[in-house]
């Protein structure tokens, strides 16, 4: 891959990066001041139950996001960004340019969707 577009990458990557990690504050945040709500009946308790735990997931998919983004900008600093972590094939450029922190090319992403692969922690 040339500097240029390894450049365009490490951007938008950057730039997500931060946008995940302001969200999971922000997230973690909401989640705290849930708590401290002091819901008087059972429908604000049980309404107040379902928006902290509406919160956690929400924090939790952010959160895994955020890994594998900064896995993208690791593999960017190592120099293998854009191959597949599992067969060393390059990863499609549309693949990239539509979700640049993918780890996987098409093939083996359908295998470990099926179950066909293990998930490497690369």
């Amino acid at each position: 891959m040339d500097k240029k577009k390894l450049e365009t990458f490490k951007k938008k990557l950057e730039v997500r990066q931060q946008d995940l990690r302001r969200m999971v504050t922000r997230t973690q945040q909401d989640g705290r001041s849930a708590d401290e709500d002091t819901a008087q009946d059972i429908a604000d308790k049980a309404a107040s139950s379902y928006n902290k735990e509406f919160l956690f997931h929400q924090s939790n998919a952010d959160r895994q996001l955020l890994q594998m983004v900064e896995g993208a900008l690791a593999r960017i600093r190592e120099g293998n960004f854009g191959e597949c972590i599992s067969c060393g094939k390059e990863i499609n450029p549309k693949r990239l340019e539509a979700v640049p922190w993918t780890r996987h090319c098409i093939e083996c992403q359908e295998k470990l969707e099926k179950g066909i692969l293990e998930e490497a922690s690369r």
